[in-house]
Order: C-alpha cells, then sequence, then structure tokens
C-alpha cells in the first residue's frame, strides 16, 4: 500500500547512527518503476566510491562494485522495487555477494511477488496505523508548537478527519496537517472535513482522495510551481535552491513586498509545499528532496500537456502545447533524442537530468539544433555535458534567465553570452577547464546568482561593480588593477550564503579591504579568505584581514596561507556567537592562535600546516571568563604542525562534547592529551613521535588509530567499547598489551609495520574479533596451535602482507572466514588443511587472493573445500605449479578468477573449470597459454568476459578456432608483443560479443576483413603503432561507440570527411580519437 511509511521506516534505520557505525558501507538507491540494472548498479557503485563511472558496461561496473564491496560490511536500501522478474534480480544482485557476513540489503515495495522473489529473508508487512498514532502524527504537524488541548473544537474535527479521511496513512494524515498547520479557523477545518471532493469519483489515475484534495486548496501561486515538478523522474533528488531559482526564471515567484528576496519568496514556497508533504527530505541529505510517488503521480496528472519528460525508452511526439521538457541523460545523446520537440517553438523549459556524478557526450550539431528550437526558453541547462564551447547562437536566446553549464569542459564563455539581458542564474561551478569570465559581463545587469567554484579563474572581469543585483556570488579573484580589485565588493550589499575571496595577496592597503564592506554582508553565512603566495609584507596581510571582519551572522570561517604574525582581534570574539565550523591553514607565520575556545558554538575546529605555533595555551581557550571552553566542541584537528611542541591543558571541563580529536604529523609535540573527554568516539595520532601521553578514558570510543607515535601508552582499561583499532609504526611495540583481550566490543584490528612485534597469542585478541590485518611486521611469529583457533572463530576476513616468518596458514583455523588476503609474504609455502578436519569447514569463503608469495607450491591436499568462493586471484607466485585440485567440483561457485605472472602454472586442474565462472584474466603466464587448446573454455556457459595480456609467444594471429566460447561479451587483448592478426573466422562466431578492447600490440597490422560480430557495440583501440586500416567490409551498424588512441597511422584514415576509413564509420553514433569527439 503507498503512503504507509515503508521508506520512511527504512530512513530511519538507514540513518540511525548505530547503523552508521556498524556498516563499513551505505548506499541507497531509489529502483522506481522502471527497472535498469546498469542504473541501479552505477548509482550504488558511485554512492559508495563517491568516484565518477562513464561506462554503460554492465560487466565493467559490477566488477569494479564487487572490489568496492569485497570484505567490507555494507547496507544496501533499494527503495521502491517494482520488477518480478527473477532474471534482473539476479544480475543485479551478483557483486553483493562478496560482502563480510552480516551484511545487509533492505527493499521497500508494494508487491508481495518482489519479496518473494529477492528470496527475502524476513518480510516485515507494514500495517496502516493505529488511529491513535495517526493523530499523534497528525497533531504534531497540525499545532506544531501549541498544545492540541487549547483548542478543543479543532481537537474534536481533527480526530474526526484522522478516523474518516486517513484511514491510517501517515502520508495523509502528514498531509492534511500541513493544509491545516496555517489556519486556527473552525469553519475552515470544518470545510475540509466535509468537503464535497472526498466524494468525487475514483480518480482513474489512483490519486489518493487526501492528495486530491490538498492540491485543490494549495494557493494558486503554488500550483503551478508543484505542477512544473512533475519535470522529475520518480524518485529524482533535487536541490532546493535550483528549484527556486527555476520558479523565479518562470516567473512563477511573485515580486516581494518590503524587504524581501525573489529568493527568500522563493524559499516560503517550497517550505510551504514541504510542510504540506508534497516534498520530503532525501535520505542521507540534509540538502536534496524527493517527492513520494504518489504526489509524483498527481504532479503528472495536474501538469497536463504542458509538462512533458523524454524518458530514455519512451521517446513520442508531443503536442505544440508543450513549455516544459526534461529528459534523463545517457552517456550520448543524438538527435534522434530530441526529434519529438524540433517543432515545439514555445519551449521555456530545457533540463537534462543526470544519473549521478557522470559525464555525457553531445555533438556540436545536436547542440546547435537544439538551441534553434528554444529561442523563448527561460531555463536551459547543459550540465555535466562534454562541451568545450558553446556555439554564439545562444546568443539568440534573448528570454533565457537561468542557465546551467556545470560541471561541463568549457574553456571560455563567448563574449554574445553578455547580450543575454534578462540572464538571472548563471551555474560554473565545477568547469575546471574555464580560466576567464568575458570582460562584458557586467552588462548582464539582471543577474542574482553567479556560481564559479571549482573553476580556475586567474582573475576577474572589470567592473564586477555594476552586477548590483547580486544575491550569491561564490568566488570573487583578487586583482591589482582598478576596476578589478577587492573595493568591487562594495556595491555588493545584498551577498548571501558562500563567499570565496582569493588573491588577497593583491589588496594593496586595508582602506581597500575596509572598502569591500563585509561587516554590513549580513546575509553571508560562509567566507574563505584565501592569499595566494607568500609575501614579505605581514603587517599589510594584518592589516587586510582586520578590515575583513564579517558581519557577526557568520556560521562558518576559512582562512588560508596568511602572512600576518597574528590574527584579528575579531577572530574568536564571543560576538561572532554562531559560528559553527572554522579551518585555519598554512598560516605559516602566526606565533600564536586566537580565542577560539571563546565561540559558543563551534562545532568543528581544523587547524592545519601552522608552522609559526610552538605553544598552545591560554590564548586558545580565551581569557578566563566565565565561560566553558570549547563548550560546544564536536570535532577537534591538528594536522602538519612541524613546530608545535607544548599543548598546555587545563582540565576545567574544556572538550566535554569533543567526538573526534585527530593529530597527524605533529613531530615535536611532548606532554600529555586533554584526560577529560568522556564522549570521544574517533582518536587518531598519526607521526607524533615525541608524544607521551595515555589513551583518554571514554565510555563512547568506537575507533582509536595509533602511527608512528610510541610514547602514546597502550592501556584500555578506559576504552572498553572500542570497536576498530588500528597500530602502525610503533618501533618500540614487541608484544600486545594483555588487556586487549577485555575488550569484548572489539571487531576490526590492523596492524602495520611494527617490525620488532614478536609475539601474537590467542591472549592477545578478543573472540570478537571479525577483521584481522598484519602488515609488515617481519619477526611476527603466528602461532599455528588449537589455542589460536578459539580466537579466530568470529573472523571474517583475514588479511597477511609481508609477515616473513609464515611458512604454513592452517585455514580450519577459520570457520567463518569470508576473504583471505595474502601478499608479499616470501617463505609461505603452503595453505593446507589438516586430514582430521575433514572438507566442510570452509563454506562462509567468498574470495582468495594470493600475491607475491615466491615460495608458495601448494593448495590443500586433495583441494580447497569452498563452495561458495566467489572470486580467486593469484599473482607472482613463482613456484607454484598447480591450481588448487578438483576446483570445479569443490568451488562450485567461483565466478572470477585471475592469474598473473604465475610461469610454471601449466594448465588448469583435471575436470576443468567451474561452469559458473563469468570472468577469467590471464596475464604473464606462459607455459599456461602455450597449452591453451586444452582450456576447454567452450565448456563454460557463462563466461562472459575473458582477459589475455602479456604474452610474448602467443602468436602472430589469435585467438585460435575452438579457443572462446560463444557466450562471450568482453575480451581485452593487451600487450601481445608479436601479434599481427586477428583471426577473421573466430570473431565471425563471437555472436555475443558487445565490448572489444585492444591495447597496445606493437605488431598488429590487420583487423579482420569480414569485421566484427553484429552484436558488437563498443571498439577500444590503443596505442597500436602499426595498425593500418579499419576492416575492408566495414564495422557493424550495431557498433555505438569507436575510440581510437595513439594509432598514429590509422588516425589520418579516419578524419572526418576526407579519410580513406571515414565511409567506414560515418554511421556511428560516437567516435573519439586521441580524446577529440568528432561525432
Amino acid at each position: 500500500m503507498g503512503g504507509v511509511g515503508k521508506t520512511t521506516l527504512a530512513q530511519i534505520v538507514y540513518n540511525d547512527g548505530r547503523v552508521v557505525e556498524h556498516f563499513d558501507i551505505k548506499a541507497w538507491v531509489c529502483v522506481s518503476e522502471e527497472f535498469d540494472v546498469i542504473r541501479v548498479t552505477k548509482t550504488i557503485l558511485e554512492e559508495v566510491t563517491s568516484s565518477n563511472y562513464d561506462t554503460q558496461n554492465l560487466n565493467q561496473l559490477q566488477v569494479r562494485l564487487k572490489e568496492s564491496l569485497r570484505g567490507k560490511k555494507f547496507l544496501v536500501v533499494l527503495d521502491d522495487v517494482w520488477n518480478e522478474s527473477p532474471g534482473h534480480w539476479d544480475i543485479l544482485r551478483a557483486p553483493f555477494m562478496v560482502g563480510a557476513c552480516g551484511s545487509k540489503i533492505i527493499a521497500t515495495t508494494r508487491n508481495h511477488g518482489v519479496a518473494s522473489i529477492m528470496q527475502t529473508v524476513s518480510v516485515h508487512n507494514l500495517q496502516q496505523v493505529s488511529d491513535e498514532d495517526c493523530w499523534s502524527l497528525f497533531a504534531k504537524i497540525a499545532f506544531y508548537n501549541e498544545d492540541s488541548r487549547d483548542h478543543p473544537e479543532l481537537e474534536k474535527i481533527g480526530r474526526e478527519i484522522v478516523i474518516r479521511r486517513c484511514k491510517g496513512l501517515p502520508l495523509a494524515a502528514k498531509t492534511l496537517a500541513g493544509l491545516l498547520r496555517s489556519t486556527r479557523d473552525v469553519e475552515e477545518w470544518d470545510n475540509i472535513l466535509k468537503s464535497e471532493l472526498w466524494d468525487l469519483p475514483e480518480d482513474k489515475n489512483d490519486i489518493l482522495p487526501v492528495l486530491r484534495l490538498s492540491y485543490y486548496y494549495l494557493p494558486s501561486r503554488l500550483k503551478q510551481c508543484f505542477a512544473f515538478c512533475s519535470l522529475f523522474p520518480k524518485d529524482y533528488e533535487f536541490e532546493k535552491n535550483k528549484l527556486v531559482l527555476q520558479w523565479i526564471a518562470q516567473d512563477f515567484v511573485h515580486p516581494p513586498k518590503g524587504h524581501k528576496t525573489l529568493e527568500k519568496v522563493g524559499d516560503e514556497y517550497f517550505h510551504e509545499l514541504l510542510s504540506r508533504s508534497f516534498f520530503q527530505q532525501a535520505s542521507g541529505s540534509k540538502s536534496s528532496f524527493v517527492m513520494h510517488d504518489l504526489v509524483h503521480d498527481l504532479a503528472q496528472v495536474v501538469s497536463g500537456q504542458f509538462i512533458v519528460r523524454l524518458d530514455q525508452d519512451k521517446l513520442r511526439d508531443i503536442c505544440t502545447k508543450v513549455r516544459h521538457v526534461s529528459y534523463v541523460q545517457e552517456k550520448y545523446n543524438g538527435l534522434e533524442k530530441f526529434q519529438a520537440i524540433e517543432n515545439s517553438r514555445q519551449l521555456r523549459t530545457f533540463l537534462p537530468r543526470k544519473p549521478p556524478l557522470s559525464i555525457h557526450f553531445i555533438s556540436k550539431r545536436v547542440l546547435d539544433d537544439i538551441l534553434s528550437t528554444l529561442q523563448c526558453s527561460r531555463v536551459l541547462s547543459l550540465s555535466h555535458y562534454h562541451i568545450m564551447e558553446l556555439p554564439n547562437s545562444i546568443g539568440n536566446l534573448i528570454h533565457l534567465r537561468y542557465l546551467d553549464l556545470s560541471q561541463t569542459t568549457i574553456k571560455k564563455l563567448p563574449k554574445i553570452v553578455c547580450t543575454l539581458y534578462n540572464l538571472q542564474t548563471l551555474f560554473l561551478s565545477n568547469c575546471s577547464s574555464l580560466t576567464t569570465l568575458p570582460e562584458d559581463i557586467g552588462k548582464l545587469v539582471c543577474l542574482r546568482y553567479l556560481d564559479i567554484s571549482g573553476t580556475n579563474l586567474t582573475k576577474m572581469p572589470m567592473q564586477m561593480g555594476r552586477l548590483r543585483g547580486l544575491q550569491h556570488l561564490t568566488d570573487f579573484v583578487v586583482g591589482k588593477c582598478s576596476g578589478s580589485g577587492i573595493n568591487e565588493l562594495k556595491e555588493f550589499h545584498h551577498l548571501r550564503g558562500k563567499l570565496s575571496l582569493s588573491s588577497l595577496q593583491n589588496v594593496i592597503g586595508d582602506e581597500d579591504a575596509f572598502e569591500a564592506n563585509l561587516k554590513k554582508k549580513k546575509h553571508l553565512k560562509e567566507l574563505v579568505l584565501k592569499w595566494g603566495k607568500t609575501t614579505d609584507d605581514s603587517h599589510n596581510e594584518r592589516e587586510v584581514l582586520e578590515k575583513l571582519q564579517p558581519h557577526t551572522n557568520l556560521t562558518c570561517l576559512t582562512i588560508e596561507n596568511y602572512g600576518g604574525t597574528r590574527f584579528p582581534d575579531w577572530l574568536g570574539d564571543q560576538s561572532y556567537s554562531k559560528i559553527v565550523s572554522l579551518f585555519l591553514n598554512k598560516c605559516n607565520y602566526c606565533f600564536s592562535l586566537p580565542p577560539l575556545g571563546q565561540l559558543p558554538s563551534l562545532k568543528c575546529l581544523n587547524i592545519t600546516r601552522m608552522n609559526g605555533i610552538t605553544k598552545v595555551g591560554q590564548e586558545f581557550y580565551g581569557d578566563g571568563s566565565s565561560t566553558k571552553p570549547f563548550q560546544s566542541l564536536e570535532i577537534l584537528h591538528f594536522e602538519e604542525m612541524s613546530e608545535w611542541v607544548d599543548w598546555q591543558i587545563f582540565g576545567n571541563g574544556e572538550f566535554s562534547q569533543l567526538r573526534e580529536l585527530w593529530i597527524i604529523k605533529c613531530p615535536k609535540l611532548v606532554g600529555g592529551l586533554p584526560e577529560n573527554i568522556p564522549s570521544w568516539v574517533r582518536l587518531e595520532i598519526r607521526e607524533c613521535s615525541g608524544l607521551m601521553a595515555s589513551v583518554p578514558r571514554s565510555c563512547a570510543a568506537n575507533q582509536l588509530v595509533l602511527a608512528g607515535c610510541d610514547g602514546v601508552g597502550l592501556g584500555w582499561q578506559g576504552v572498553s567499547s572500542l570497536v576498530k583499532l588500528h597500530i602502525s609504526h610503533l618501533q618500540s611495540l614487541n608484544e600486545l598489551p594483555p588487556e586487549l583481550y577485555a575488550l569484548t566490543n572489539l571487531e576490526e584490528l590492523a596492524i602495520e609495520s611494527c617490525p620488532n612485534l614478536l609475539s601474537f597469542s590467542s591472549s592477545d585478541v578478543p573472540p570478537t574479533l571479525k577483521h584481522l590485518s598484519i602488515k609488515n611486521c617481519e619477526k611476527l611469529v603466528i602461532p599455528l596451535s588449537e589455542e589460536m583457533e578459539i580466537c579466530c572463530t568470529s573472523l571474517e576476513s583475514l588479511e597477511l602482507m609481508g609477515c616473513d616468518t609464515l611458512t604454513h596458514l592452517l585455514l580450519d583455523f577459520f570457520p567463518k572466514l569470508c576473504f583471505l588476503t595474502i601478499q608479499s609474504c616470501d617463505n609461505l609455502e603452503a595453505l593446507s588443511i589438516p586430514k582430521r578436519r575433514g572438507l566442510q569447514n570452509l563454506t562462509s569463503l567468498q574470495s582468495v587472493q594470493i600475491m607475491d608469495c615466491r615460495s608458495m607450491v601448494s593448495f590443500p591436499q586433495g583441494g580447497l573445500p569452498a563452495p561458495n568462493l566467489r572470486r580467486f586471484g593469484l599473482e607472482s607466485c613463482l613456484k607454484l605449479k598447480e591450481l588448487p585440485e578438483q576446483i570445479q567440483t569443490f568451488c562450485p561457485s567461483l565466478e572470477s578468477l585471475e592469474l598473473r605472472n604465475c610461469p610454471e602454472i601449466e594448465s588448469f586442474p583435471e575436470g576443468g573449470l567451474p561452469s559458473n565462472l563469468r570472468e577469467l584474466r590471464i596475464s604473464n603466464c606462459k607455459k599456461l597459454v602455450d597449452r591453451r587448446r586444452e582450456w576447454g573454455l567452450q565448456r563454460l556457459p557463462s563466461l562472459g568476459q575473458f582477459t589475455l595480456r602479456d604474452d610474448e609467444d602467443v602468436g602472430d594471429s589469435f585467438p585460435e578456432e575452438g579457443l572462446l566460447p560463444s557466450t562471450l561479451t568482453t575480451l581485452w587483448i593487451a600487450n601481445l608483443s608479436n601479434l599481427k592478426s586477428l583471426n577473421k573466422r573466430v570473431f565471425q562466431l563471437l555472436c555475443s560479443l558487445k565490448s572489444l578492447v585492444i591495447l597496445r600490440c606493437p605488431q598488429l597490422r590487420s583487423l579482420p576483413e569480414e569485421g566484427f560480430p553484429a552484436s558488437l557495440k563498443f571498439l577500444w583501440i590503443s596505442r597500436c603503432p602499426q595498425l593500418q586500416a579499419l576492416p575492408e567490409k566495414g564495422l557493424p551498424p550495431s557498433l555505438f561507440e569507436l575510440t581510437i588512441f595513439n594509432c598514429p597511422l590509422l588516425k589520418p584514415r579516419c578524419q572526418r570527411d576526407i579519410g580513406d576509413d571515414w565511409h567506414k564509420i560515418v554511421d556511428i553514433p560516437f567516435i573519439e580519437i586521441d580524446g577529440e569527439m568528432i561525432s
């Protein structure tokens, strides 16, 4: 049932502090009705890695996701799942199998069939809430700061509304309460209860009556704002800031009265829709919002034919009435994407909706065609496109008010942009190639919002001060010349939000700084003050900073590369009671810190690279007034303080709220640490060789990192709640303290580069341990006794690196082991299982990686009994001659096998490889490759990806007939030094091949004359200097993307219109040659 609270419940669990600490990785993805395995996989991958992945290759995405999840305890929420296809679910869940034990997947769905297909461990059927609970929710929203009992008549009507109209649905209660919270008029409440709209026939679109009613009672100014949001796909997370600016650009926001700005009025519109539950906070983000899918259905109904989304797979003709268009960006957008709007000449909105963190491609021709249809447009976004320059036809969009070019590769804006006199908003954020703005930008007198954060501007245009209407300016690069100096800011009376001032060394005198008038810019919340190269005039810099005093409404302040010898008196003054975050970085000439302890709201303090500081004392805490220093501080970070020696600690209750303390690279610091920080959760001390202290007590301790600080005592009595402990580069450590065993919550222990650590026994670690990593402890002896087995019964991941005393590893010690990684253990000879144990003890094992173990010669006799093993990798095991016996029988779940630089392995085990194998990568395994005709890959029905690289003797033609199965979808060929041609007959038989990558084959001269199979979509050829031409019969019409890099003989043949091979590739949608898009 929709609206019962499934997503809300999942959000509460997802954001709970205990859950955050329990899992290593979290990801939330809205799946929605149109189930796209690639999109969902990509979203999860980009969320867990915070990286951009532009590929649409599912196999590559899943391989990378596996690498990111391997050995980690993760929580993934799949919200709003509808698809009932078992095949889709099997594909999606494949990468999740490599996670640590205890990983969880939560799915929300209205469909019981989905739960059945996903083979859930438990199903929680969320029922409607009771009338009393529903009333409690209703009353909390409708009466907010008041007691409902103070309004008995309203309470009576409200309870009746809940019983008769809400029907136990929290969404209905929130929506109706939001509708009524702004009035205390009994008649209005009664009208809602008795409205005739409740009696209308059931809506054919299944719109809840309560939503219909709530929309009916919306003020007209909000109705069009809400309908505009049907441009978003379901479950799309949108930013309040950008949405409000788009409303303003469309004239949806009525001109303000009094001193309000348009942005302030737009914010009020937004919060009114939020309070009425038309919007709701997105999971895990304070700045993003979503619409419930039932609310989204309502938006689509009320928007009619005026608003259209060009969905990826549902392109359609649209009527001439359409005014607003959006679409989901694909990696490449061609002309066919926009054919549906080619006759729509009244479009006012053109908004691509990007998948997260991606870059997309659009050709100049397509861009020109789009702009020709947008001459009435007011809102245009080309964000995240690989656009290096804008065509001059942008100047024809004379009505344009909102232009978003963020995350593009644009190098400069054409001058004609400065003739867009109605432009109000210009986004250029993260355009890293942009170094200048047009000199005439001052002509854009209507400009209110200019975001140039993340650009590489070296100066501002002259006369920026003419833009007097600016409400938001993210950055200002101070110039030396008149007209580009800091005094241009004096005209910007209404700046709000965040402002970053850089190149402050160019401020000539404090009069110019004073003229900037920062002290009266009361709407600024965040301020960054950055000097460039260090100057010799510290007095001038001190005077400049004194005059750059901001308004006391500031909440976040950063000062970087300041060259003065002391900070101004205003910094640390109690009048700055709203400052929450403060960052001081590279202020190398300051010899003392300001009295930051007197800032009552300060929560986060980061002090780095302050090489002039030798002592932190009373001046840091304040003047000894009755105010308790640092009463709100939660995070304190000192880093790279090379001359810091003394930290005076008074023990008067300072740091009472501290949760995280970081002290990194402070080599001269001596003395102690604060003893009374009872709430610390994370303590990290690195490279502080002079520090002599004990670990402070804390009942909330969760993570402790000690690296390169031998003087910090390893006492554990006061940190019994510790969950993660990392110890490294402790030269004097020769044994683990016995108290370690008493840490009964400890789950993760990492020990690295402790060269004198000698012993490690069962009495050293608690049996709760789940993750153990030991690296580069050359003298450490790991006992192989039954006593040791006791402490390893819960171990899920084990990583051993550079442990030279290790000669054998008994796998039966670890019954719950999921992930095993061994690297550079030069004396390791074998993995073994005593015969007395049988073969049933490795059922949890999912991944084995063994690298640079040059003495290793054998696996357990009889085979490796790991029925759930999915990934197996061997690298640089120079003496190893065989893989585990009967791998086909004992490892039936194996999906990925990688062999690199194992020159003595001659063949696969008798019986072949497991039939479930999907990926096989072989590199520099000469003897094995010489016997490749015996591999039997044709018998592997699931094999989809094959890689062969780094082989000198593969021959001049590859692959041989019968080597590769027809199921192959991805083939990588790399570093085959003698390869001269590709076998034309074999490639015609690879009827499932979609991706072909050919890298660094210096002798390759020709491709198959008959071309490639009709299934091929992606072809990538790189560093093949002898390759002379594309196939004689051309490339298959299925080919979607062609990339050629560093192929000097091939490049001229592929030149547009004039190359000898141009006719072979002219119809390929997207062609990239040496980094340049030519199609």
